[in-house]
């Protein structure tokens, strides 16, 4: 039975407050009507109109199986059947949820102990901050507070998990960053580095200037530092060569915990199974989300290592009860979906696809980009790659913002099919297709992507803004 899609879209529009939408514009239709999606299969997804799109940004990175995995859905019918909910309070816990935390445990880099869930990256994040804190005072630190970030990181945009986001639209009207966070330099060797600067010598600088923030701060209140293996909504952008090797060293002189941000690289998408694997990051603490459930059911998860979990249980006896959890923590329904969506990275060895097509993808983006004058950089690993556009290449010159050149290229790429993200911080095209991307489909990415780009060129030229 065809829906009716004027309704449905005015209903949408009087009714939802959406993310990062301008609304004004969005209430009165002055920017056109919602997307309905109506299904998927695959790295595609369909709309009300029947149009099939290309998802090459697999929702917000999150997809990672791709659409419509029937096993994932009869998991959760199964367990929706059978124990739809109870809370893990007071050392309650189902067989799903033992089951995937003594998992995760072992199938993470470091040395983890414990696993805490909630249902989002940002709420994870929270949690890391709140675990920070309740470590140092369990040590006799009270002082040992601070959280570094970095500008341009993604960590969530909730109280503390926005703050700790280092990009100032997640900050702006809503009295955010809180005190307690500071920022360091983003590793974007592109943009970062001085010139002559070898990539290792940018990352010695970026270690030195994390330690300089450090002391400037007093290292007895520096609590922990929080990073993604790869940066993400910043800008897609792999560590130059030697930073985490430097930034570590750093973290280890001062007594200064490491939280790995995860949400994004976790379960795959380098190549390896988490992004601390790729880039021998030892975490002290680990932040897993959308890959976890393959965003079929919202779950998320802090992975807490030996180290301040022997810190917690032995000042137990002097604090008591460990007070922090949600109603949904360890939801039986999104264990069941978890661990259904494991199965299923692991058995199609999808972390394998991701480093031997995300190598393909690679290797097309820079045949097909790299020498275009309007191409400053063709970055990425694995399945996640970005195309960043600049004005004049010899000069790197950035495109005056108001000609929007990389929404524009998005909007191109999506009137041909393919969705590919404009990301912030400057001209950039973002992907991040499902890891059960084929090379075929690799291959569809990239054509509907060099047309795209060569639409655009096409009209800058005719408007006289390209060098």
């Amino acid at each position: 039975m065809p829906i009716d899609i004027a309704a449905i879209a005015e209903k949408d529009r009087q009714s939802v407050l959406h993310p990062f939408t301008q609304l004004k514009d969005f209430a009165s239709g002055k920017s056109g009507d919602p997307v309905i999606v109506t299904g998927g299969k695959g790295i595609r997804i369909q709309d009300a109109h029947g149009n099939q799109l290309i998802d090459a940004f697999a929702g917000l990175y999150c997809v990672n199986i791709g659409y419509g995995r029937s096993e994932v859905a009869d998991a959760i019918s199964k367990q929706a059947h059978q124990l739809a909910y109870y809370h893990s309070y007071a050392a309650h816990t189902t067989e799903g949820l033992a089951t995937l935390s003594d998992r995760l445990v072992k199938m993470a880099p470091g040395k983890m102990s414990r696993v805490f869930y909630g249902m989002s990256g940002s709420d994870a994040n929270e949690t890391q901050a709140k675990l920070v804190w309740y470590y140092n005072n369990l040590r006799g630190l009270p002082k040992k507070k601070k959280i570094i970030a970095r500008e341009r990181g993604y960590h969530g945009c909730s109280v503390i998990s926005g703050s700790m986001t280092g990009m100032s639209f997640y900050h702006d009207h809503m009295d955010l960053p809180m005190g307690l966070i500071r920022h360091t330099g983003a590793p974007h060797y592109y943009w970062g580095a001085a010139p002559g600067e070898t990539e290792e010598q940018f990352s010695a600088r970026r270690a030195a200037e994390l330690e300089a923030m450090i002391l400037r701060e007093d290292p007895e209140t520096v609590g922990a530092f929080i990073a993604e293996p790869v940066l993400g909504t910043g800008g897609i952008t792999p560590p130059p060569a030697g930073y985490w090797a430097a930034i570590q060293a750093v973290l280890t002189k001062y007594d200064v915990l490491l939280i790995a941000d995860e949400v994004v690289t976790g379960f795959g998408r380098t190549g390896a199974m988490f992004g601390a694997d790729k880039y021998a990051i030892t975490p002290d603490l680990i932040t897993v989300a959308k890959g976890l459930t393959s965003a079929y059911i919202p779950l998320s998860a802090a992975i807490v290592s030996e180290k301040i979990c022997k810190v917690i249980e032995d000042g137990a006896e002097r604090v008591g009860a460990f007070s922090h959890g949600y109603t949904y923590s360890g939801h039986p329904v999104g264990v069941a979906c978890a661990n259904a969506v494991l199965d299923i990275v692991e058995r199609e060895d999808l972390t394998g696809n991701a480093r031997e097509t995300g190598a393909y993808f690679q290797a097309q983006l820079q045949k097909t980009f790299a020498q275009l004058p309007i191409l400053g950089e063709v970055r990425g690993v694995g399945l996640m790659a970005a195309l960043e556009f600049v004005a004049d290449r010899a000069q790197k010159t950035r495109f005056d913002p108001a000609l929007k050149v990389g929404a524009r290229v998005s909007a191109a790429a999506r009137a041909h099919g393919l969705i590919a993200r404009a990301m912030p911080h400057g001209d950039i095209l973002g992907f991040a297709p499902p890891l059960v991307t084929t090379r075929d489909e690799v291959d569809q990415i990239v054509g509907i992507a060099a047309k795209a780009v060569r639409q655009v060129m096409d009209e800058l030229a005719r408007e006289k803004a390209l060098a």
